[in-house]
């Protein structure tokens, strides 16, 4: 099963809450975290989408969480950032390792149960999650995503014009800055939905990304990740307090989407993002925190 590349947008600034960095070494994994608010705090895991490091997380949205009375740990997959990272065309690792991954981080902050808010890829993970681990998994929070399992065969798949981008990917120069730059803002801008697009914030971001990755060309190792295969079908044994949160206009997880996991995660709930598309916009951020407050907190 060949997953779907999840994109997403954010920029790295600190605001109010102090962020704290570790290296999280289990085995010969080694996998790079920042977190922010006090440890006493309920714990949320932010599991970023593919290819794209924790800078997906905005570390002001990370802080306007914490802020909420929250722990919040965000970290680097496999292939990405400043974690471990292995030779491009080389995926060495499934979907259950990455799961396993991001257990070992609540090992090592010594945390018990940890609340999962996972999108695209992470959202997928996280669902693994909360079956091969549900001692471990407290609440869920699935964003731009879709089931881990059979979906709806009517549901339109990824939008072509992404597909004919990413054709473009091999006349790229990878080495070069301004080159990733003026391609990866191009994505960005066709993966956002309605909501206006911020140019600026999107390369500001994209170079932050290219600067601080072990091995920028790595991420693309995450377009072979297979595996999970045991727990295909199983989102029925899902029984933590689940909020699903969803753009009408995502080019990757059509909005449809949504509805299947609400059908299949009994108790399920749902926040529609009107005009957004596979992002995190930050026009949205006040719903989406808000949300992931109340949902705890319920």
């Amino acid at each position: 099963m060949l997953l779907i590349i999840g994109l997403t947008i954010s920029s790295c600034k600190q605001n109010t809450t102090e962020m704290k960095e570790k290296v999280i070494k289990t085995n010969d994994i080694k996998l790079y975290t920042e977190s922010f608010g006090s440890e006493n705090n309920p714990a949320i895991l932010l599991v970023a989408g593919a290819t794209v490091s924790m800078l997906y997380w905005d570390a002001e949205f990370c802080q306007q969480l914490a802020e909420k009375g929250f722990f919040v740990i965000r970290y680097d997959h496999r292939d990405v950032g400043k974690s471990m990272f292995y030779e491009p065309g080389t995926t060495p690792y499934n979907i259950v390792d990455l799961t396993s991954d991001a257990i070992s981080i609540l090992d090592d902050y010594n945390i018990d149960k940890a609340h999962f808010v996972g999108m695209s890829l992470g959202g997928l993970i996280s669902q693994i999650a909360s079956i091969k681990y549900s001692d471990r998994v407290q609440t869920l929070t699935l964003l731009a995503t879709g089931p881990w399992g059979d979906s709806d065969p009517t549901i339109p798949e990824m939008d072509t014009r992404i597909l004919e981008l990413h054709e473009k990917a091999g006349t790229i120069d990878w080495t070069n800055e301004d080159s990733v730059v003026g391609y990866m803002v191009e994505f960005f801008a066709l993966m956002s939905g309605r909501k206006e697009f911020d140019k600026q914030r999107t390369e500001k971001y994209v170079r932050a990304e290219f600067n601080r990755a072990n091995n920028y060309i790595s991420m693309f190792n995450h377009a072979a990740i297979q595996g999970g295969e045991e727990y295909w079908n199983r989102l029925n044994e899902i029984n933590q307090p689940t909020l699903i949160i969803h753009g009408t206009d995502d080019k990757i997880w059509h909005y449809k989407n949504a509805d299947v996991l609400l059908e299949k995660i009994s108790g399920s709930k749902l926040i529609t993002l009107e005009g957004t598309g596979h992002e995190l916009h930050f026009e949205d951020w006040k719903t989406i925190i808000d949300g992931i407050e109340n949902h705890i907190n319920d």
